[in-house]
């Protein structure tokens, strides 16, 4: 209990030492007051609130010390911030509180996590943990449940808990001994003693072919009577037009026998081919829609040159989107309370041939749905903050986002294939573009800084082409300051 309160003592510190402006901050995403934000964890609906915790290093900008930070809502408009659910002030968390899931049970919240412990010759432990909370605020660790079982190394973690059949089940991604991806499923009758089931999806089990060498964040549940399996492997080779950033997100569609727990599944595909996208966590709320929440992030070599680095923050999450599941694609939309946000709408119904048109935006926070009508010809381009570029060549069916990299040293693209392009509905916030293409079956999610104090929106036709376009500026995100 003493190191639990010197560490959130440090972070209150922290907290109130830090008071600086930043026009990239976003305003309606979810960021860290200071500090390090990646994965989403613990996503659940509570006691008639929303509940979203996140890895959380308060003290710098680089993934060595983790908690778990907390923000509630009951609208997923309107948010107040928490102080810290768990600090790692336990012998069997002691280097970082990381990534798991939430339930609701018998009116109380159960947190399920990663204790991580390092030792001194750069060797690992891992040890699934869990901690109770009858308010959704304070949280009693009841420490950990699961040991790291024989076949696999310590990068055993993010456990996933839902009910089913009467039953309790857990995912964990995990890596084998012989250094494969895969994904282990425990179950449970009563949330504390777990059973090993074996191994759910991986290398050699469901798998003919390598993917990764390291699955993590996995999520199993059901949509339209088919079972879905998402996971972020490591380890996977670029290839055209597919995984081309350092790390994945993706997802297997099939069925999971539950007594032989053998789940049969179609191809790997990717949920985002943007720049900043990973950790995806989905929950299903009230109404029963299943909402995806993901890290706005990418650790890799241009992380210390974001911009707000020098601000003392990096990274955020997602806007929370709608998924549901049709002619075997994944779709993602946002989901319907954003719509608060918006303010009046400005409509226009243009024809372009072979022409570049401005469209001025009233605002750095905007919602853009385009339709289009008709297009013949070469290239559909939109171009916002003179930064980032969607680019659709019809002639090749090349889908593709270009940005300038953080350092502003080259410019970097993300590509997919598409048949054709029908419509393009696009969130941009001060420093972020999330654009969901017909009606979210393709879907890039990327940071960037703009090269202008203008809020300008430019689309260029190579061809001819008649499309409507409607611009909202929106609101910011109402969040209430932590409370300790």
């Amino acid at each position: 209990m003493e190191k639990d309160k010197q560490l959130r003592n440090e972070i209150l510190q922290r907290l109130e030492n830090y008071q600086t402006q930043d026009d990239n901050r976003l305003a309606f995403h979810l960021t860290p007051s200071v500090g390090l934000m990646n994965d989403p964890n613990g996503l659940v609906y509570f006691k008639g609130k929303y509940h979203v915790f996140y890895q959380w290093n308060p003290f710098e900008t680089k993934h060595t010390f983790k908690c778990w930070g907390h923000y509630s809502s009951k609208d997923l408009i309107h948010w107040e911030e928490h102080p810290p659910a768990l600090v790692p002030c336990e012998w069997y968390e002691k280097d970082g509180c990381y990534s798991g899931s939430a339930i609701e049970y018998d009116n109380k919240l159960f947190l399920f996590y990663t204790g991580n412990v390092k030792s001194e010759d750069g060797g690992r432990e891992t040890y699934q943990c869990l901690a109770v909370s009858e308010d959704g605020i304070h949280f009693d660790k009841k420490g950990p449940i699961i040991h790291l079982p024989e076949g696999y190394t310590p990068h055993f973690r993010d456990p996933k808990v839902w009910r089913q059949e009467y039953k309790w089940f857990m995912v964990i991604g995990a890596q084998t001994t012989s250094l494969d991806g895969t994904v282990v499923l425990f179950s449970s009758e009563d949330l504390e003693h777990w059973q090993q089931e074996g191994p759910l999806a991986g290398n050699g089990i469901s798998l003919p072919n390598y993917l990764g060498y390291m699955w993590e964040c996995p999520d199993f549940f059901s949509l339209n009577n088919m079972d879905i399996l998402l996971v972020s492997p490591q380890g996977l080779k670029a290839e055209p037009f597919k995984y081309e950033n350092l790390y994945q997100s993706g997802y297997f569609i099939g069925k999971w026998d539950l007594k032989a727990n053998t789940f049969v599944h179609g191809d790997f595909n990717e949920l985002d081919h943007g720049f900043d996208f990973y950790a995806p966590q989905t929950f299903k709320d009230r109404t029963g829609r299943r909402i995806l929440i993901a890290w706005m992030g990418m650790g890799d070599e241009q992380e210390q040159s974001h911009h707000s680095i020098k601000r003392g923050w990096v990274h955020a999450l997602t806007i929370p989107r709608e998924i549901y599941l049709e002619d075997g694609v994944l779709y993602q939309k946002p989901i319907e309370e954003l719509k608060q946000l918006r303010k009046k709408a400005k409509s226009k119904k243009l024809t372009i041939a072979n022409e570049q048109m401005e469209v001025p935006l009233d605002s750095e926070l905007n919602e853009i749905y385009v339709e289009i009508d008709q297009f013949e010809g070469k290239q559909f381009e939109i171009q916002l903050q003179n930064n980032c570029k969607l680019i659709f060549n019809n002639e090749k069916g090349i889908l593709t986002l270009e940005r300038k990299s953080f350092d502003q040293v080259h410019v970097e693209t993300r590509q997919c294939k598409i048949d054709k392009l029908q419509n393009i509905h696009m969130y941009l916030d001060r420093s972020s573009l999330e654009i969901f293409i017909n009606d979210g079956q393709i879907v890039f999610t990327s940071r960037f800084y703009k090269e202008t104090e203008k809020n300008e929106c430019i689309v260029t036709v190579e061809g001819k082409s008649k499309f409507s376009l409607k611009n909202w500026s929106l609101h910011p995100y109402q969040i209430k300051n932590l409370r300790f």
